[in-house]
């Protein structure tokens, strides 16, 4: 199993540092970076997709729940909610946080949250977990596009290339991950480099060695691949 790759968000120097020598203390685990504010932690969330968040509630700029706001849309990752205020505990879990830590921090109970978190297993759970609309950010503004929008995705180096109508967008997620979390919204691969939302098709014309021309209504035209032909096997067979 791969690391388990975590940010630490906290305005104080000294709990930053006392999370991250309590984290060098155990195993499979990779910080990915430390934050004293808010907005920082937002920017770090959106470029690192962490799988864990050791996360302040009180801060300067941005509070841990409109942390969470922000990046809701776009890459949630599990949390560890860390303050020296018990007052914010029923509202942690309202929000699903794995757990919820008083400061100062005692290492038992910090490896017993660690030790949850695992146990639940949050990588499987945050590559699968599905969405329903994308956060785009282009020319200095955010705005949200709904699966539902989408017509196909491509490829593009780490990143992915929506085409919805005549616009194209491109999102730092791969492509693997976006097949996964979109798979319950009739998303699926034609080849490598692309998947099709399975309402935009119009025809698929058979091609050599089992693939298939698919042709979308807005006439768009792709080649599948033989390896990634049998859902579309499936959709013909079933007609």
């Amino acid at each position: 199993m791969k690391d388990l790759r975590v940010l630490i968000v906290d305005d104080e120097a000294l709990a930053r540092e006392r999370v991250r020598t309590l984290l060098g203390q155990a195993v499979g685990v990779t910080i990915v970076g430390e934050c004293s504010g808010g907005r920082d932690a937002v920017d770090a969330i959106l470029a690192e997709r962490p799988d864990l968040v050791f996360l302040d509630v009180q801060m300067p700029d941005l509070n841990g729940f409109e942390v969470l706001d922000a990046v809701a849309t776009e890459w949630l990752p599990a949390v560890i909610f860390v303050t020296a205020y018990d007052e914010y505990a029923i509202k942690a879990f309202d929000v699903h946080a794995i757990d919820y830590l008083l400061k100062p921090i005692e290492p038992e109970r910090f490896r017993k949250a660690l030790a949850r978190a695992t146990k639940r297993g949050i990588l499987s759970l945050l590559d699968e977990r599905p969405i329903d609309r994308l956060v785009i950010r282009a020319r200095g503004k955010v705005s949200f596009l709904k699966a539902s929008e989408i017509d196909w995705i491509e490829a593009d180096g780490k990143h992915a290339r929506l085409h919805a109508g005549r616009e194209t967008h491109v999102v730092r997620h791969t492509l693997t991950r976006l097949e996964q979390r979109l798979a319950s919204h009739n998303f699926v691969r034609v080849h490598r480099s692309a998947i099709v939302n399975l309402d935009r098709i119009k025809e698929l014309e058979p091609w050599f060695h089992g693939e298939y021309v698919v042709i979308l209504k807005d006439g768009t035209k792709l080649t599948s691949s033989a390896a990634h032909s049998q859902a579309l096997h499936r959709i013909v067979d079933a007609s």
